[in-house]
């Protein structure tokens, strides 16, 4: 009878302890369900007023309706830090460009923001942020006045006083305007957290940095040449870590490079159109947006704004090298972001113009696109940040 009675007690305790960790106080996600953070673009008079938070089930593709999680002006790009509590967001509070942290908190299962604090970038607004893969450096460039700019990070998270302000120098001159002067558009580190890796529009680089993460301080380390005009945007390594990807907003392109962990060079291989020519002829202006890898490192996808789609290749394992699947309509307008979930079998791509984010099926064998025929009201959405996973 006592052990009869001790094993249902033991019972009892361990179905409480499921409940406030899965749905309570521990704020567990259920199975198959992930956070979305969404950043967004807050014209006067526009539909967004910040960040915004929807779930997204992995199982059944489905996304909840986003609710605004905090109220921040151009949250352009949000990511998280590496420990998964705090995210960190581009935009401007009180009219002034900033960087700004925000608590993640839980209450009863469901996320919500606190602003933690914010740092002025101190060179205009950033266009995009990245930390280390420590988690004490966090990093942003500035397009406009073409600079990089780094951050120490505290334990909590908080986001302490600049510690460095690079600028970018030159100009191609390739593409006119667009090219007179160097506009840095990404940022991330490598692997092994050694280097830092800044494609710069203006310039026709991949400009490397060697990253102390202890000083946060970043040294020049050289570059990597995109082809000429081609305006490199954002980047993406392999799963594998022996080849990059550069997406090239205006020659509409990928170029794939072999990477070199001992020295954080490049030495391209290849460039790709992820549009035909013919295709880019029916339209009067077309850009590249954004560019992931299938966790698989099977394939690759990349955004095509105004012909608004998104162009599916395929990974050669031996030399990295990239071939055309299928380019699939994203059932939306200008999609200047859009992400693969962690588990890799869907697609969110992220309409700004349509204030919409459409779900796609991932066919695991061949890579192609599926549109589930779901697509979530969203204001203005330009970034998709899944769970730690999925920065």
């Amino acid at each position: 009878m006592r052990i009869e009675f001790a094993w249902r007690r033991v019972t009892v305790i361990l179905v409480l302890v499921a409940f406030l960790t899965g749905c309570g106080m521990g704020g567990v996600s259920s199975a198959g369900e992930v956070d979305v953070w969404i950043g967004t673009t807050t014209p006067k008079d526009g539909l967004s007023k910040g960040i915004y938070h929807a779930t997204f089930n992995t199982e059944k593709g489905k996304l909840t309706k986003p609710r605004l999680a905090a109220e921040i002006v151009n949250p352009g790009f949000v990511i998280l830090h590496p420990g998964g509590n705090v995210l960190y967001s581009t935009g401007a509070l009180d009219g002034k460009p900033v960087l700004a942290a925000f608590q993640i908190d839980r209450q009863n299962g469901r996320p919500t923001l606190s602003l933690k604090n914010s740092q002025p970038t101190g060179d205009g607004g950033a266009c995009h942020l990245a930390t280390d893969r420590t988690g004490k450096t966090l990093m942003s460039v500035q397009y406009f006045n073409g600079s990089v700019a780094v951050f120490p990070l505290d334990d909590d998270g908080s986001i302490r006083r600049r510690m460095q302000l690079i600028k970018h120098e030159g100009a191609t001159g390739e593409a006119g305007s667009r090219q007179d002067r160097p506009h840095p558009h990404w940022i991330g580190t490598s692997p092994d957290n050694r280097f830092v890796f800044v494609p710069d529009l203006g310039l026709d680089r991949v400009v490397v940095y060697g990253l102390d993460a202890e000083r946060v301080v970043l040294s020049p380390r050289g570059f990597g040449r995109s082809p000429a005009g081609a305006g490199p945007r954002h980047m993406k390594f392999h799963p594998g870590g022996k080849f990059i990807y550069l997406l090239n907003e205006m020659g509409v392109s990928v170029t794939t490079f072999a990477y070199d962990a001992d020295k954080g060079s490049l030495a391209p291989l290849q460039t790709i159109r992820t549009i035909s020519p013919e295709e880019r002829a029916k339209e009067t202006f077309v850009t590249a947006s954004e560019i992931r890898v299938h966790p698989s490192g099977q394939f690759v996808y990349a955004a095509n704004r105004r012909h608004d789609t998104i162009t599916a290749l395929r990974v050669n394992p031996e030399d990295g090298k990239l071939s055309v699947i299928e380019c699939e309509p994203v059932r939306g307008s200008w999609p200047r972001n859009f992400n693969v979930d962690p588990t890799g079998k869907w697609l969110l791509a992220a309409g700004r113009d349509s204030n919409s984010i459409a779900i796609f099926a991932i066919d695991q064998d061949t890579g192609e696109l599926t549109f589930t025929g779901a697509s979530t009201l969203t204001p203005t959405p330009i970034c998709v940040t899944f769970g730690p996973e999925g920065n």
